[in-house]
This record gives C-alpha cells, structure tokens and sequence, in this order.
C-alpha cells in the first residue's frame, strides 16, 4: 500500500482516491491544549489565545504518532513542516527509522519541506500526481525535491501576538504591529525561517505585495493555494486579482486548520505558489 503522511500544518484532512494520514501538532497553554484534528474547535481557540497573557507553545507529534501514521504502509512518502521551527522533521526521520527497521522491505521518505501550511499542501499534491503517473519510488523523490526548488510560501499576518507568547518575536514589536493596523508580508526563507518582506497598511496593500512578489518572481500561472484565518473576504479578494492577471493559474482558496492558525492567527493569509 502507498501512503502519503504529513503533519497537521498542511490543512488536510483528506486526499480523495488516496490513503493518506495527518499527524496532528497540538497546541497548548498552561491551562487549555488544542489537539490539531477533526474535532478542534480553531474558533475556540483564536477567541482563547487572543486575550491569554501567559505562554502558548506548540508540540509536535511523537515518534509513536508517526509510526502510527506510517503503519500499513509499503511505500511511504512523508512531509513536514519547517525543521527550522519545529522538532516535527526530526520525530518523524527518527520513526521512519523505527519503522524501516521493523520492516525492512518498506520503502520510505521524509521530505523537510523548510516551509508550511500551503507549500506543504503543494509537495503533496505532487507526490500524489508523480504516483498516479506510475513513477519509480526513487523516481518520485527526486522530482519532489525538484519540485520544493519551484515554490513558494507567502504570508500577511494582522497579529502577531501568539509569535510573542511563544517567544519567537519581541513583545513590544508585535504589540505596535497591533495597535497602528500594520499587516507583516513575509515568506518562509531558504533556512526555512520566518522572513519579513514588507510592512502594509491595510488589506489593499498587503495584496498588492503579494502581486509585487510573485511578479518579481516571475509567476507565469501555476497553482497557487491560499488558505486563511477566519478571513474569507480577503481570501477571495487576493484570488480574485490574481486570477485577473493569470487567467491560467489554479487557484483555491480553505480555512486554515490549527497549526497555522495559531501562528498566523485571525486575519492572517498564507499563500503558496508553484514556479513553473
């Protein structure tokens, strides 16, 4: 049997026509935890996280979720989000190991895709489609890792508050990022680290950036995957413009699940573009 497993920050739930496993992050604070699955109430737990004043942090899934996640399988292709920010990489290379141990005709990889949410959603969209066309499993690695050198993650974030809880930005700077209405443009580096681009006053700007950006990179209408935090409206409104000037591009546009909402928090827009 084929598998395609990754963690909870790539927004699926469910790939049709294919077995495929999430491994759910869980997200936490000294009082409440949020188990990133079917069942979390990201509502619930935006309104919580916004008033807390304490720590919030995130865990990744163990080597035992993972092994879980890999059973059954014969031929495994695996992914996660950025090793640069979470232990996530690291637990599931150690339970391939386990697993390839135990099973020594299996064959399986660990992509660290140096990125998340939607970019993450694109690598699997790949591997399923390099499957489906009957490629190798040596064969599929390689066009993947190809094909992570020709996307990218984007992101405009209206808050930065639960960044400064988990201690990855200064307090102060995300409290002035509030309070005078400034939306943070950035992208997942090539380390794969948060990685500012620009400071936007307002939605319309913010999109113009986004625009600037795939411009400056030259997009020629691939697919682009947006996903967003409690914010429909500004979702449709990106995909909108950008179907205006690639006609061509396939474009679709989901709620954020957990992980990436407690990150790039109500409001915030991430979007993922394949350079082809």
């Amino acid at each position: 049997m084929v598998k395609f497993v990754t963690d909870s920050s790539c927004d699926l739930l469910t790939i049709p026509g294919v077995t495929f496993v999430s491994a759910p992050l869980t997200i936490r604070t000294d009082k409440d935890q949020w188990v990133d699955d079917e069942t979390m109430d990201i509502h619930h737990m935006l309104d919580t996280l916004a008033s807390h004043k304490g720590r919030s942090y995130t865990s990744c899934p163990g080597i035992e979720e993972w092994m879980n996640a890999y059973d059954g399988g014969d031929i495994i292709y695996a992914a996660t989000l950025t090793s640069a920010l979470s232990g996530t990489y690291n637990a599931a290379m150690a339970a391939a190991a386990q697993y390839q141990s135990a099973h020594p005709e299996v064959k399986i990889h660990v992509f660290d895709t140096l990125s998340t949410g939607p970019e993450l959603r694109l690598l699997m969209e790949k591997l399923v489609e390099l499957d489906q066309k009957g490629l190798s499993f040596d064969a599929v690695c390689q066009e993947a890792k190809n094909y992570l050198k020709h996307t990218r993650l984007f992101f405009s974030l209206q808050s930065m508050h639960n960044l400064a809880q988990n201690g990855r930005i200064n307090k102060t700077v995300a409290a002035a990022i509030g309070l005078l209405g400034i939306r943070i443009v950035g992208t997942a580096s090539e380390k794969g680290e948060l990685e500012p681009l620009a400071k936007c006053r307002g939605d319309k700007k913010a999109v113009n950036e986004f625009i600037r950006q795939l411009k400056n990179l030259g997009f020629s209408g691939g697919k682009l995957r947006i996903s967003h935090v409690e914010n429909p409206e500004l979702a449709k409104t990106l995909a909108s413009q950008l179907k205006d000037l690639w006609p061509q591009a396939d474009i679709l546009t989901y709620p954020a699940r957990g992980l990436c909402s407690y990150y790039a928090e109500r409001g915030g827009i991430l979007l993922g573009a394949e350079f082809i």
